[in-house]
């Protein structure tokens, strides 16, 4: 089935826009510095030794199972009564995980009932969050022209990035500044209260945002399904399929290639805790700058040759720089997670509109909640637990690269057979001609 094309005309005000695309900073900051901090919050909540690495990674895997039922719920709830309330509901809960997180008594004060605390908040975030990225991809995409639905809902992207940028920052600075006494004792619950004040700055803000236009039109033509997921999954099981491909790609070389390699490289003794954090503030850069470039690549082109570009690039890449960052010196590890976080920025951006493009308005929201989410509980939540535990099996340092390899490798079929979902293609190729850059749009 070739995905529907829809002409609504943007109707979303630049303000609104602007408030949507900046707020999946706060998802990442809060995701991205748990793992950036897992080192830390292994001492602070699992009380260190040989497996409390492993345990507090265990929990990000854990936690992330909840994603894909908030999503569903969330995603319900967008498609039934609009995507700006459920985007102001998903932030208020998010606001109050964050606090209640930076408030927690740790394993000294309370033994092991402080890790199991952390795990029941991480599940409520996750929960929380479940329908927050699809949800402000699919309000970009429907309040944008379509000649710039690529480089548009790339900033939702690229603001995540900026998140994590902001995550590793204010962790870098917090280790940097203090002696780990005081970072177990009290320096930790920084950055969670600065993750709190964000979240409710941006709570307030998203009150103000405009609603979808494709949600209005929907209601005025009254075409809202009852069942959002049940329709979906009657009439586009296809486009479920592909979206779950692309987002198992982006999953993968996101969590894998960006988010665990501060854990990888302390974990493995190849740089210390502090200089690791400052790394991954390099690659984040990296990516801030290569995502729009690469979503209005995809505009251009479409998102169909991009995405088979860079699944060739997942196989080849990953490997070789893991390699690279784990025998080289620090000019080699700066290398290789920048590389890795290029890779990894690049497929965010065109997997956001292409996975939003397999879907008509009626039922996006749940049909992005089924097959983003999905993938990413398994590709993202439980990755960087695996790769943790793979290399210490094995001690072979290049495994994680290997296991994005084999993922970018599993998805090439369905990338190769895919239907374009650029709509100015899309109508260029309908007529059989050659598409005009934006003259048609």
């Amino acid at each position: 089935m070739t995905p529907t094309v829809t002409h609504s005309a943007p109707e979303i005000s630049r303000a609104s826009m602007v408030v949507a695309a900046l707020s999946t900073v706060v998802e990442w900051y809060d995701f991205t510095l748990y793992l950036y901090f897992a080192t830390v919050l292994s001492r602070v909540f699992f009380g260190g030794g040989d497996n409390s690495l492993l345990t507090t990674l265990a929990g990000f895997a854990i936690s992330y199972a909840m994603r894909p039922l908030g999503a569903m719920v969330f995603g319900h709830i967008g498609d039934r009564i609009g995507r700006q309330r459920t985007l102001v509901l998903s932030m208020m809960l998010m606001t109050l995980a964050m606090l209640t997180t930076a408030l927690l008594p740790d394993y000294a004060a309370i033994g092991p009932a402080a890790g199991a605390l952390l795990l029941l908040l991480r599940c409520f975030m996750a929960f929380s969050v479940g329908g927050e990225y699809t949800g402000v991809v699919a309000y970009l995409l429907e309040g944008t022209r379509e000649d710039r639905r690529g480089l548009i809902t790339s900033l939702a992207s690229a603001a995540s990035e900026v998140g994590a940028l902001f995550a590793v920052a204010i962790s870098a600075l917090v280790v940097a500044a203090m002696s780990t006494a005081h970072l177990d004792a009290w320096g930790w619950r920084i950055p969670f209260l600065v993750g709190a004040a964000l979240a409710g700055c941006v709570w307030i803000a998203r009150s103000t945002m405009d609603e979808s236009p494709d949600f209005l039109r929907q209601v005025q033509e009254s075409s809202v399904p009852d069942s959002p997921l049940r329709h979906t999954i009657a009439h586009h099981r296809p486009a479920l399929l592909r979206t779950f491909a692309i987002s198992a790609l982006g999953s993968i070389t996101y969590y894998v290639g960006i988010t665990y390699v501060p854990a990888f490289l302390s974990s493995s003794g190849i740089l210390a805790e502090g200089r690791s954090l400052w790394l991954s503030t390099l690659a984040a850069v990296a990516v801030i700058l290569v995502t729009p470039l690469t979503g209005a690549l995809s505009d251009r082109v479409g998102r169909k040759p991009v995405l088979i570009w860079l699944g060739v690039a997942g196989m080849l890449l990953p490997l070789s720089m893991f390699g690279l960052m784990a025998g080289g010196g620090e000019l080699h590890i700066a290398a290789g997670a920048i590389v890795l976080a290029c890779l990894a920025g690049s497929v965010s951006a065109v997997g956001a509109p292409a996975t939003a493009e397999q879907f008509p308005g009626e039922g996006r929201l749940s049909g992005l909640a089924l097959g983003v989410t999905m993938a990413t509980a398994i590709f993202g939540g439980l990755t960087p637990f695996l790769a943790e535990l793979f290399i210490r099996m094995t001690g072979w340092t290049a495994l994680p690269g290997a296991m994005i390899a084999v993922v970018a490798l599993a998805v090439m079929p369905v990338l190769l057979t895919m239907p374009e979902t650029q709509p100015r293609l899309v109508r260029a190729h309908a007529r059989g001609r050659p598409a005009k850059d934006d003259g048609e749009i």
